[in-house]
């Protein structure tokens, strides 16, 4: 964490996550990430079979890349916990991150604490974590 690997340096991690088979926890926190690097990431996700924890806190991340992250958490079915503080999401990408839970059930902590997603994200994602509730599965949720 927070070696400035930047979009390229997720890039290449991504691609190698792709292909993984035994990483089970990851913390890119403080790299200097933007939303090219979460999409990569992302697009590992959908094809990772292994990783159970991401940290991408404190990186630049923006929309485009929750929103890219919240179409991998559709897919993806090891990830428990994925941390997001202070990485700029936005009312959109807290919305795109609620969608996403209402059709995932391994995810079991989700921090978006410090991601400027407002009232309406924060709604958005407790609303997520009720209808969760209701099918059975919980997971925690930091504001």
């Amino acid at each position: 964490a927070g070696n400035e690997s930047g979009d390229e340096g997720a890039k290449a991690l991504a691609e190698a996550l792709r292909h993984n088979s035994t990483l089970e926890a990851l913390s890119l926190a403080r790299n200097g990430i933007g939303g090219e690097g979460a999409k990569a990431l992302a697009e590992a996700l959908r094809h990772n079979t292994t990783l159970k924890r991401l940290l991408l806190g404190d990186n630049n991340i923006g929309v485009d890349g929750a929103k890219a992250l919240a179409e991998a958490l559709r897919h993806n079915t090891t990830l428990t916990k994925l941390n997001l503080y202070g990485t700029n999401i936005g009312v959109d990408g807290a919305k795109a991150l609620a969608e996403a839970l209402r059709h995932n059930t391994t995810l079991t902590e989700l921090d978006v604490e410090h991601t400027n997603i407002g009232k309406d994200g924060a709604k958005a994602l407790r609303d997520a974590k009720t209808d969760a509730r209701q099918m059975g599965h919980d997971f925690d949720l930091h504001l």
